[in-house]
């Protein structure tokens, strides 16, 4: 890969487990991500516009796999993820989906984990643990990421997909590990 000075952003678009969401959040903590964008109806922590007790519920189950990261992880929101996204692409930022059911033109957007992406600003766009990303944001990402499988399974748990996948595509990783 020679994506040795990318930026990278991660997108985690309706994930419905506040444990998956916690997850994400440590590895993201972890490999120097610079920001997690909150978007659907993905929990957030400490999240505003909810009721006290049920703020205080799902954020102390985000709490308990992130284990401080919730805290140290730069965070947005947004409600107009389609939006945000045209934002973020005349910003020069290339949107990349984390996605194993492809139709048959999406195929042709495929990229493996590995292969060179040839950007330097990357948002990586996380969808619902069993559905994936939905058509109306799929239509709006430059290309798909897959991770290759070896086993009998199609698809990993969405935070140790996105591990891998973050950890690929971090700066941290390529320079330590000369990737």
């Amino acid at each position: 890969m020679s994506n040795s000075s990318a930026r990278l952003q991660v997108v985690l678009h309706n994930i419905r487990s506040t444990y998956n969401v916690g997850a994400i959040l440590r590895t993201a903590e972890g490999l120097g991500v610079e920001k997690v964008i909150l978007s659907g109806y993905t929990p957030r922590p400490n999240d505003p516009e909810l009721l006290p007790h049920l703020r205080d519920k799902l954020t102390h189950q985000i709490a308990k796999s992130a284990l401080g990261a919730e805290e140290m992880m730069p965070q947005e929101t947004t409600h107009e993820i389609e939006k945000w996204i045209h934002e973020q692409k005349a910003a020069g930022w290339k949107i990349i989906g984390l996605e194993n059911n492809l139709n048959a033109k999406e195929e042709s957007q495929k990229k493996l984990l590995g292969e060179d992406l040839g950007a330097k600003k990357i948002i990586l766009v996380l969808g619902e643990e069993v559905a994936g990303i939905p058509n109306e944001v799929r239509s709006e990402l430059d290309f798909f990421l897959e991770i290759p499988m070896r086993g009998r399974k199609e698809s990993f748990n969405v935070s140790v997909a996105a591990g891998m996948a973050m950890w690929a595509l971090s700066a941290g990783a390529r320079v330590e590990y000369g990737l």
